[in-house]
């Protein structure tokens, strides 16, 4: 009976023995997963203000008609930035994809707004210029032609009028026709005094609104996005991270990285912050590879996407 006793003891103790082994080993593996790429712990970085007041600058203490005028006054300081845009999609709505592709607004027929052609006024209303009206040539060589306001506005006056051709409106006009709602002409001088860093908001002036009507032709875009709670974008949530969209969509140059073209469908580099230029961060550029701490739960991650 003592005998049978003893080897019922020793027999346990080899059975917790490797319970705790096999735990041991599936907590290594799980910690080791996490060794090379830890998640992101968020941005904890704080705003530092602009080091230059524009109101106090001499070129912008003048009353501006109309926004090419700002855009010549920007341009005395900022020798190269029409330059820079110049070379982006957002002034060229043109693109040539990696197979040798021409696309782009310019190029394509779309699901939804079907083409530029034959209403370039309304359609242009969104682009990064001025002027671009379909009766005539758009020079896109001439710098004053570029709009520095629609993406650096910070005062939230600043907007383009919806048949425009780019332009805001310099004098009273009511529109729709018949509706009695009254477009007043911005005040472009304070504008022009009180710019910054791009924003939810200035992005989403064309984004949330493209079609004509805020969220019609992106459904995953709209203006909730402006001010948004942790529930509806825990990155973007304006209490929390308060993330602006150029925290992903990196930008250098003036150049916006970004395609619907040509989207990143799997991400093989893991974390890459700084990301490579003209690459648009991933979840992957900020978690890693093997974002949960549960080694079996990364095992979905090669097949599921994030969001799911």
């Amino acid at each position: 009976m003592q005998q049978k006793r003893i080897s019922f003891l020793v027999g346990s103790i080899v059975v917790v023995a490797l319970l705790f082994l096999t735990a041991g080993l599936v907590w290594y593996d799980s910690a080791a997963a996490q060794t090379d790429e830890e998640p992101a712990k968020g941005n904890d970085d704080v705003y530092t203000p602009s080091t230059a007041d524009h109101t106090q600058f001499e070129v912008l203490q003048q009353p501006f008609k109309t926004g090419p005028e700002v855009t010549a006054a920007c341009l005395e300081c900022h020798t190269e930035a029409a330059k820079q845009v110049m070379e982006t999609p957002h002034w060229n709505w043109s693109l040539q994809t990696e197979n040798g592709e021409v696309v782009g607004k310019q190029n394509v027929i779309n699901n939804y707004c079907v083409a530029l052609s034959s209403n370039e006024p309304r359609c242009t209303s969104c682009h990064a210029g001025y002027g671009w009206n379909g009766n005539e040539p758009f020079d896109f060589t001439k710098e004053t032609n570029v709009d520095c306001l629609v993406c650096h506005d910070t005062t939230g006056q600043y907007k383009k009028f919806p048949a425009g051709s780019g332009h805001p409106v310099y004098e009273e006009k009511e529109f729709p026709p018949g509706s009695g709602k009254i477009w007043y002409p911005p005040n472009l001088t304070e504008i022009a005094q009180n710019v910054g860093a791009t924003s939810r908001a200035t992005c989403g002036a064309c984004h949330f609104y493209g079609g004509g009507g805020d969220g019609v032709k992106h459904g995953d875009l709209d203006s909730s996005m402006t001010n948004p709670s942790r529930d509806l974008d825990v990155h973007m949530d304006a209490e929390g991270l308060d993330f602006a969209c150029t925290e992903c969509h990196v930008t250098e140059g003036h150049k916006v990285p970004g395609s619907r073209y040509e989207m990143t469908a799997v991400d093989t580099h893991g974390l890459d912050l700084p990301v490579r230029e003209g690459d648009v961060a991933t979840c992957e550029s900020c978690h890693g590879l093997t974002p949960m701490q549960d080694a079996k739960l990364n095992d979905h991650v090669d097949k599921i996407a994030c969001q799911t």
